[in-house]
């Protein structure tokens, strides 16, 4: 445990970060995995898509994912999808 009042501050605020992160990247997974579960069983996807594209814009806005990243699954998952 740190004694210095800085660190015992940085530790709360990386605390706080980490679950923002935690909970961005949960809900992005969970929304690609939506799109790919309904590709599969043949349901339309363009609704589920859209929203997976906006959690993974919003993920690289906040600085989750780099923007490459960002742009690889969208691309990923778009070719998933189309073919």
């Amino acid at each position: 445990m740190a004694n210095i009042k800085s660190q015992k501050k940085r530790n709360r605020q990386n605390e706080k970060l980490r679950q923002r992160n935690k909970s961005l990247m949960s809900d992005l997974k969970t929304a690609v995995k939506k799109v790919e579960a309904a590709h599969a069983a043949g349901e339309p996807t363009d609704e589920l898509f859209q929203a997976a594209q906006k959690k993974i814009d919003v993920a690289a806005q906040k600085g989750v994912l780099h923007p490459r990243t960002a742009a690889r699954k969208k691309s990923r998952l778009a070719t998933s999808i189309n073919s």
